[in-house]
């Protein structure tokens, strides 16, 4: 996928202060997401199905050595119930997140999840059912074939940084670069639609860094984007000194949405949760700088304060009604519709895999 920007070009306008200059930026990506992607937003009604992880990120409020969260996993029935909300409500898709492991009886879980809601979703409104993507870790090409299978199209698997050196950073030795961007491309062979994403403003990042991020999802032809702004947690081992401070972590998190979205003109581009947590009205800030994806959170609010990868994440109490109604305003303030009942795969997506807009 060929980028529309020079690195030199995107450095320039990651680094913009000048308040101007950043409003004709933002203008500039709101008016090219108006023509290439549309005016809708679409939801992503966030399934959060377990906590329990097997790695150690470091950065992590789930992380494995974190004794301090109270694990949970969500039973067959309680992921059917809460996917099944999206599809009434009309999200027209899910996501199933969940910590990261790879034993049988997670896969099976999950394999079954996901075909019991593509089969119980299919309705007059949604003939082919939820979209479902997942968001599950790296898994082996068999397991990503196996989701595949089940109805699951999309899939975001989050690569942090794309520099090698930085990610050593933020995770312990056993894991290692290269296997994340092996599992990026295995998405691939497996026909799902890929998306990836980068945390912004991390510790030794520089915005060559992040021009480099924008260029890793040019070079792996991303189908989505799902970035946010670096937050320190509490259950993690980094320090909070680490963490930039919250108004210019905003700025750039919000100019990292601008320049993706008009060097990658036709791609989805999630406004994340973490960008509310920085500020109340992050999400729509978000959508007015190119983003056309959020992600509403359906899980269930008896566990819902145990799945905390980062300090102050918003709207832990909220009922899914309410998230609903919240989340409408936010995007029609925003100056966009909602896309209801629609599954919202990018042009992108569809012009690569025209295919996988039909459910298999």
């Amino acid at each position: 996928m060929t980028i529309a920007l020079s690195h030199a070009e995107i450095v320039r306008l990651l680094g913009l202060t000048d308040p101007a200059a950043i409003e004709e930026l933002r203008r500039s990506a709101y008016d090219l997401t108006t023509e290439t992607v549309g005016n809708a937003v679409h939801y992503r009604g966030i399934v959060e199905l377990s906590n329990r992880c097997a790695l150690d990120c470091y950065y992590c409020g789930i992380r494995r050595s974190n004794r301090e969260v109270e694990r949970y996993g969500l039973d067959r029935d309680e992921v059917i119930e809460a996917a099944l909300f999206c599809a009434e409500a009309g999200y027209g898709s899910c996501v199933l997140q969940a910590g990261e492991r790879r034993d049988e009886a997670f896969i099976a879980f999950v394999e079954e999840c996901v075909a019991e809601i593509r089969a119980r979703s299919l309705s007059e409104r949604l003939p082919q059912g939820l979209g479902i993507t997942l968001s599950l870790g790296e898994q082996s090409l068999e397991t990503y074939r196996r989701w595949r299978d089940a109805g699951a199209h999309r899939y975001l698997l989050r690569i942090e940084t794309s520099n090698p050196a930085l990610f050593a950073t933020l995770h312990p030795p056993a894991q290692h670069f290269e296997t994340r961007v092996r599992a990026v491309d295995d998405l691939r062979t497996a026909g799902f639609q890929v998306g990836t994403g980068v945390m912004i403003g991390l510790p030794g990042q520089t915005l060559d860094d992040l021009a480099a991020d924008i260029a890793f999802y040019g070079q792996r032809d991303i189908d989505m984007i799902g970035m946010g702004p670096y937050l320190h947690s509490q259950g993690g081992s980094m320090p909070a000194s680490a963490m930039m401070a919250r108004e210019p972590l905003l700025a750039l998190g919000l100019k990292m949405i601008a320049v993706t979205r008009l060097a990658l003109p036709t791609l989805n581009i999630a406004a994340t949760t973490a960008l509310q947590a920085l500020v109340e009205d992050g999400r729509e800030r978000g959508i007015t700088y190119g983003a056309n994806v959020t992600m509403p959170n359906v899980t269930p609010r008896g566990v819902r304060r145990n799945y905390q990868l980062y300090d102050g994440k918003p709207c832990l109490d909220e009922g899914s009604l309410e998230c609903r109604g919240c989340l409408e305003r936010r995007v029609i303030a925003s100056g966009r519709r909602v896309g209801w009942d629609e599954w919202g795969d990018s042009p992108h997506a569809r012009r690569r895999l025209p295919i996988t807009v039909t459910a298999k």
